[in-house]
Order: structure tokens, then sequence, then C-alpha cells
């Protein structure tokens, strides 16, 4: 048992080692990479989504849980090679393995992955118009497309993205045809931050289908926020998460658009 006043740790980290084989296989850091990318997506999405009897893990804590199933495939390597032919370092692949966390994000819209690439490097600030418009069509959307699906905000040559607060408050997904990934998601924190698990679930209601997407990119940025030390920009995903579990009931209690509901006659 642990006295008050004493310092300990809230959680501990279990290590299972096992002896390597002498003839463990090497492999290339670009092998290492991909492997990392199948490996780690389904690892995480579970880590985010839970189990059965399993809660899913803390924004806080998703960096240091996802080492382990990272490290496990770097450890069955007798050595990770990189280019020059010497070996990778432990402190380069978990730097490689966290980073898995921010990278990518092919899985979300169009406009979504514009917005992703804008706030890593702009965040909420303004940015060239030109600048927008070169990411905008490597991304396959327009600066034009992302202002009218209400992401940003486009006027005398710059580009920004619309904070949560901003966000219309009228707006419901089952009246808007274009809705991105990035705005359910910013529409769900306003609506959270404004009147509570109430109001975005009723949001959440009207797009069940988006429900994982939006968790996922708000675990996403919550660690890009953390990473780059926006505090009061991290807040925003983090209540989101943690309020999880009360605005999936409250949009169950409100019923799925869409779906049929049934009477009890």
């Amino acid at each position: 048992m642990v006295g008050q006043g004493v310092n300990a740790l809230a959680s501990s980290i279990v290590l299972v080692c096992r002896k390597r084989e002498a003839d463990t296989p090497t492999v290339s850091r670009r092998e290492f990479i991909r492997e990392l990318k199948e490996e780690l997506k389904e690892a995480v999405d579970a880590m985010i989504g839970g189990a059965e009897g399993v809660s899913p893990v803390a924004p806080v804590d998703l960096a240091q849980a996802v080492i382990g199933p990272g490290m496990a495939i770097f450890s069955k390597y007798g050595a990770v090679l990189e280019a020059d032919g010497s070996p990778m370092t432990v402190h380069t692949a978990l730097t490689i393995i966290n980073g898995m966390l921010t990278e990518g994000g092919d899985e979300f819209d169009a406009n979504t992955q514009f917005c992703l690439v804008w706030f890593n490097e702009q965040g909420w600030t303004a940015g060239d118009f030109g600048m927008a418009d070169v990411l905008a069509r490597a991304k396959g959307t327009s600066v034009n497309g992302l202002k009218d699906s209400g992401v940003v905000e486009a006027a005398s040559g710059i580009v920004r993205l619309l904070k949560p607060g901003e966000y219309p408050s009228d707006w419901t997904a089952e009246q808007d045809n274009n809705t991105p990934v990035w705005e359910a998601l910013h529409q769900m924190i306003r609506a959270l931050r404004e009147k509570g698990e109430s109001a975005a679930g009723d949001l959440l209601a009207g797009m069940p289908q988006r429900a994982e997407p939006v968790r996922n990119l708000a675990y996403r940025l919550y660690t890009l926020c953390e990473r780059k030390g926006w505090a009061e920009e991290a807040r925003g995903y983090n209540e989101l998460i943690t309020s999880w579990t009360g605005i999936e009931a409250a949009s169950h209690e409100k019923g799925h658009y869409g779906s049929q509901a049934i009477l009890n006659i």
C-alpha cells in the first residue's frame, strides 16, 4: 500500500522479455515503417475505441500506450537497418512510432485532409491564399470548396480555419450535404461547450456514420496540440473524448437520423 503524501505513479508498465534467436532476420527502415503503418492502425483503433470490458485509452496516455505494439515490431528483428547499413537506435524507433499518431490522415475526406495539414502548420492563424491553394489542389479540393463547406474563411488573399466558437449554432448534419469530418468534430466541440453532452449528442444523432471518424480525428488533433504545446486547443479535443460515452448515450436517446422508429402499439 502507498501512504498519503508519498510520490507514486498512477499506472505501472509491465515488460515482457523474450530471448532473441541468433538467426533473427534484419529489416530495412522502409520495411519497418511500412509494417508499422499496417499494424499500428489496428492497434490504435482498438485503443481509441476500447473493447468489451475495457475502457478506451485516455488521450493523454495514447502516446505512451502506442509504444508497446510499436516496439514489439521493432524488437522482433535482429536489427532495423538505416540507409547506410547502420542499425536503427531505440530513440529513432520511438520517434517514428509516436510520429505515426499524427501522420497520414488519408482515411479522411479531402477537406479534412487539408485542414489537418493547415492546422499543423498555421494553427488558427491566417495564412497566404497561394499556399492554401497549392495545398488544397494537392488534397483534391479547392479553397472555394473549403469555404463552401464551412471550415475556412477566405478573403483579401488570406485563409484561416474557423475556430469551434465561430461555427453556426443552428447547424444540423441532416441539412448539410457537404459535411467534412473536420466540420462535424468542431461543431460537436462547440455544442458541448455551449450546451453540454445532450446538445453534442443531438448533432451526433444526425450523423451516426461519422462517429468513429470524428473521435479518431479528435485523438489525432489532441496529440498534435499536446506536442506543439497548444494547451487551450488540446483542451477542446480532450473534453470531447472524455465526454464521448455521455454524448453517444444522448445521441441514442435522440434517435439516429435515417433509422426507423419502432412504435409500441
